[in-house]
């Protein structure tokens, strides 16, 4: 084998082309440069129609994380109420922000592997008629999941006047998403998943709903003040220190998803999926969402103790270079989670099945061997 061809498949970070590695090597600017102020005002731009939206959308110098937390401190105070919607880690990551700064939260929980439903949406907000904002994550990475999130805010607008703010951290640039037609009010995503960068940036965009209420508040954070943001990029220009590298590299990234087209860049996600989970149901592997709710970006498989998960995720790192992710939390030990989102394709699918098939052969877990390439391979062939 050779060590530096590593198969790279976990929900982020993600593989990076090496068109974007060769566009972050460009030499650096200054970043109060007219050269750098172009290349943002550019780039920020092109990220709206992965948005679905009119509205600018701002670029951080920070992980996904960063956007969360900017998307709590600039809508909600201390002492209002917030609910959260939480279908895994990332759910629960959401309401930990809120807790921090003081905010009540109201937490809608679900089984990790189940999605939220608009229907326990609905009678939760019944219980809770005073949220000032709804907190939900698109893909909860942790088990796969892809909340409804159009359905989920057309409850939203006929229940309360709580703004909606959504991580999209590890969808965003893959999924369907339209901000503004849909109604959400902020929506905030990651470099480091299907936009195929290294991890670094944080981008969000928020509604004219949002800004009424933005506005109008004193925000708890320095960094994290989105008005400044506002009015910097008003000047094409960011208010703090940006990473000028990443930046080309995201300008190349836009460059990469545009040439394939947004459609099909959506079109091969939902294939690579739907490839992934025909192969594990073909090799009797539980997968832990149903059909209707299962992400593009992320498949989570729970063995249910047929197997050792950690064991065969060490025989593929060791043996066959593939890198796939473990559980989180109360799962961590238990299940592996699949990533195929952003710089990979259909054939980097039957990759990751073929090895996986031999590696549950190596830890004595006796599988059909070609049985799940043969499944991905009739659906890359027959997708529709």
């Amino acid at each position: 084998m050779f060590p530096d061809k590593q198969i790279l498949r976990i929900p982020g970070p993600t593989p990076i082309p090496p068109r974007i590695q060769q566009a972050m090597n460009r030499p650096m600017v200054g970043h109060r440069s007219g050269q750098f102020s172009a290349l943002l005002a550019d780039t920020a731009k092109r990220l709206k129609p992965l948005f679905g939206t009119e509205q600018d959308v701002y670029i951080l110098t920070g992980s996904g994380t960063s956007a969360l937390e900017m998307g709590v401190v600039n809508t909600v105070q201390p002492g209002e109420e917030a609910a959260v919607l939480v279908s895994g880690a990332f759910g629960d990551r959401f309401a930990k922000i809120c807790e921090r700064y003081g905010i009540i939260v109201h937490r809608l929980e679900v089984a990790w592997g189940d999605a939220v439903t608009p229907e326990a949406l609905d009678t939760f907000l019944d219980k809770h008629p005073g949220v000032k904002a709804v907190f939900a994550t698109y893909c909860e990475t942790s088990t796969g999941v892809l909340n409804p999130i159009r359905e989920l805010t057309q409850v939203i607008r006929n229940k309360t006047e709580a703004l909606f703010i959504v991580d999209a951290v590890s969808c965003l640039g893959a999924v369907p998403c339209e901000m503004d037609e849909w109604g959400i009010d902020i929506l905030v995503t990651g470099s480091q998943k299907a936009l195929m960068l290294p991890t670094g940036l944080a981008f969000l965009a928020a509604s004219e709903r949002a800004w009424q209420v933005i506005e109008n508040m004193k925000p708890l954070a320095f960094y994290l003040d989105l008005k400044a943001y506002r009015k910097s990029l008003a000047d094409k220009t960011t208010p703090y220190t940006p990473a000028v590298s990443l930046v080309y590299g995201l300008a190349e990234a836009c460059s990469m998803i545009e040439e394939e087209g947004l459609s099909n860049v959506i079109e091969r996600h939902e294939r690579m999926r739907d490839m992934t989970r025909a192969a594990m149901r073909a090799l009797g592997l539980p997968l832990m969402t149903e059909d209707a709710y299962a992400s593009p970006t992320v498949t989570s498989i729970d063995p249910q103790g047929r197997f050792d998960a950690e064991e065969l995720r060490k025989v593929l790192r060791t043996q066959h270079n593939l890198v796939v992710a473990g559980g989180q939390q109360h799962l961590k030990g238990k299940i592996f989670r699949i990533g195929h989102m952003g710089y990979c394709e259909p054939l980097d699918v039957i990759t990751v099945v073929a090895a996986i098939e031999m590696a549950l052969r190596q830890i004595g877990y006796d599988v059909p061997l070609g049985a799940g390439v043969k499944a991905a391979q009739e659906v890359m062939i027959n997708h529709v």
